[in-house]
């Protein structure tokens, strides 16, 4: 049986995305689309808004109604940090799943989302690419063989309208790193560099950002040695990434008791071990 799933922000970049992924997906379907209060597509067609087949699902600006009208529905939502915070509430409220790839809470934030985890299962991932979740597993094998040595940077580069920065996904390549090599984050990065700054130091980490133009997502760990240069990248090409890997995860959330939980719970790389010996 498929999943059912709700798009918030069915208008947006990432919601059309998932929209038209939804409608041939093989384990979920599309059960709502909503959009801000006030929009001019409330009531439009989500598939013909996406630029794609027609769904029979109108967008509409209730996601409270959606979710008492199916209880097994799971929302996914890619918005902003307070909306986001809010389809949690209405979550907890009527004891749906929910997927979060939003990015850019604050401390406070995280914290009001894992104490809603402990009344619905939710997964939060600030990336869900298949390609980027190998990333951060490569990153922190390399980090352990070449902690010695080698100096560390993080570069990303997004779109020229993407609000925050770093990203979420280079904000969790740094806290990989920081745990793979006894650093602190963000105590031990430094956040680009302007002027005469001095000798680099043995402890600091480098983190680097670009905006512009299309840009879906590009990031790199740079690890640079006497000699030598070693290079993890990985470039998105499409937002269906991101949108396949929320589906996925959609699914399989559906089928868990309530806790927080990321995208290595549901790629089943928990229990990955990792050994730079």
């Amino acid at each position: 049986m498929k999943t059912p799933v709700i798009i918030i922000g069915a208008a947006g970049r990432m919601g059309k995305t998932l929209v038209a992924c939804s409608l041939n997906h093989e384990k979920c379907s599309l059960f709502g689309a909503t959009e801000h209060t006030g929009s001019s597509l409330i009531g439009q067609d989500a598939g013909l808004v996406a630029g794609v087949a027609n769904s029979s699902i109108a967008i509409n600006a209730d996601l409270s109604a959606l979710l008492k009208a199916n209880n097994e529905a799971v929302t996914i939502d890619f918005s902003s940090p307070k909306a986001t915070l809010t389809h949690v509430s209405l979550s907890v409220s009527q004891k749906n799943p929910i997927v979060i790839g939003t990015t850019g809470f604050t401390d406070l934030e995280r914290e009001n989302i894992l104490k809603a985890a402990k009344e619905i299962p939710i997964v939060m991932a600030p990336n869900m690419s298949l390609g980027v979740n190998t990333l951060f597993v490569l990153t922190e094998l390399a980090a352990k063989i070449l902690n010695n040595g080698f100096d560390i940077e993080v570069f990303e580069a997004h779109h020229n309208l993407k609000k925050d920065a770093p990203s979420g996904t280079a904000v969790k390549l740094a806290e990989i790193l920081a745990e793979s090599t006894n650093r602190s984050y963000p105590k031990d990065f430094v956040f680009g560099r302007e002027g005469i700054v001095g000798e680099r130091s043995k402890n600091e980490i480098g983190m680097q950002v670009m905006r512009g133009g299309d840009i879906v997502g590009d990031h790199t760990v740079f690890y640079c040695g006497m000699g030598e240069r070693v290079e993890l990248t990985h470039r998105a090409t499409s937002r269906s990434t991101f949108a396949l890997g929320a589906l996925a995860a959609a699914h399989w959330v559906s089928k868990q008791k309530p806790g927080l939980y990321d995208m290595k719970d549901v790629l089943g790389l928990k229990n990955l071990k990792l050994s730079a010996s």
